[in-house]
């Protein structure tokens, strides 16, 4: 068995790297770019700093600053008609998950128009895109690496996974200095976001010996430096090893593949607005107990790689270890279950059989180790309201 596996061109990795991005957009012989992000970009400085030095490296960029949390197909109206106003040659997402989901969905937009509707899962989308380049300002999506785009059908409200080569960045500019702002939620639901990545990439189905190692790696930097990002943000040691670990995570699960949390944490996202990482978080030490018994060998490797079990541990033992310290870690930082989130029981309710069939249908539970009924998405979904 051959594994296929693909990453960005070219990455610039450490504290500073993005006053480099002027280089990096010249050096692939670029000059037009878009930069795509939000208001608190904005509202820092950052999204002007970055213009700054794109224009001092003799490129010609422009902003668009109206990016939403969790893009829907809507929302992506505006950044099309601002990238084709500036008839841009490359696009850079800048900021979360979102600007750079948003970034991803405007490069094949932009070059084979259509909607966003034809691209989702289980098309597999090669191309042609304009170049994308990542700059991630939180440490967890790992979209900086990957080969996926999430969009929210705005008629529909299904996240639609739209993969293929089409939306891996072709650079990816890595710079931990960009996250000491984060505030503890973000860093804690992000940072299990991340785990979530390099844990599931593991498990996987789909794993493959390249995958596992990063995926084995980022988790054991996320078990020593996640609970110390959240307690003080200012740790840039911290700070920066959960930047390296979620791009490792991010590469790792673009080469394998996630599974049955992220297949049922889109919906929730869609119907409840609840943001991608808290929503993983949300349903991670569940999911991993309804799972682990198919596949104690692989999470009794993650338990140890986390540091809560060791090699004179059995797997099951180990594997066990790993549900428990789970969620000790969601219950640390203070992941909310849906219900203290704020969500209503009876909305819940009468949500799950939806989506448990879009959970289904996005593909994601069939890498899981156990892959699950209908029913049993049901019970999960029922399990961790509360």
């Amino acid at each position: 068995m051959t594994a296929s596996i693909a990453l960005p061109r070219i990455m610039r990795i450490g504290g500073g790297a993005v006053r480099e991005i002027g280089d990096v957009v010249q050096s692939l012989g670029l000059s037009r770019p878009l930069v795509v992000t939000d208001a608190f970009q904005v509202g820092t400085g950052a999204a002007q700093r970055m213009l700054d030095n794109l224009e001092a490296a003799g490129t010609t960029p422009r902003l668009f600053a109206d990016t939403v949390p969790d893009p829907t197909t809507d929302s992506l109206d505006a950044g099309l008609a601002a990238l084709t106003e500036h008839d841009a040659d490359t696009v850079i997402g800048f900021g979360g998950g979102s600007p750079m989901d948003t970034a991803k969905a405007l490069g094949i937009l932009g070059r084979q128009g259509e909607s966003m509707r034809d691209y989702k899962a289980p098309r597999i989308n090669a191309g042609p895109a304009l170049p994308i380049i990542a700059v991630p300002t939180t440490a967890g999506s790992g979209s900086e690496a990957t080969q996926f785009t999430v969009i929210t059908d705005s008629l529909s409200d299904e996240k639609m996974l739209c993969p293929g080569l089409a939306f891996l960045p072709v650079a990816a500019v890595i710079d931990y200095e960009l996250t000491l702002s984060m505030p503890p939620r973000l860093t804690a639901d992000t940072g299990v976001d991340a785990l979530t990545h390099a844990i599931e990439a593991y498990v996987s189905r789909k794993s493959n010996p390249f995958s596992d190692s990063l995926a084995l790696v980022a988790i054991g930097t996320i078990g020593r430096s996640l609970r110390r990002a959240y307690t003080d943000g200012s740790d840039a040691d911290a700070r920066e090893q959960m930047m390296l670990a979620a791009t490792q995570a991010g590469i790792a699960f673009s080469n394998s593949s996630v599974a049955l949390v992220h297949g049922m944490s889109r919906p929730i996202g869609a119907h409840f607005h609840v943001a991608h990482g808290l929503s993983n978080a949300m349903l991670f030490p569940a999911v991993t107990a309804f799972s682990v018994t198919a596949a104690e060998s692989r999470y009794a490797d993650c338990a140890r790689a986390l540091g809560v079990a060791t090699s004179g541990d059995d797997d099951t033992t180990a594997a066990n270890n790993l549900v428990v310290a789970l969620r000790e870690l969601c219950r640390d930082v203070e992941v909310p279950t849906p219900k203290t989130y704020g969500i209503d029981r009876a909305r819940w309710d009468e949500m799950i059989p939806l989506m448990a069939q879009q959970a289904l249908a996005s593909g994601s539970p069939n890498n899981n180790p156990v892959v699950p009924s209908d029913a049993e998405i049901r019970d999960l979904y029922a399990q961790v309201y509360g």
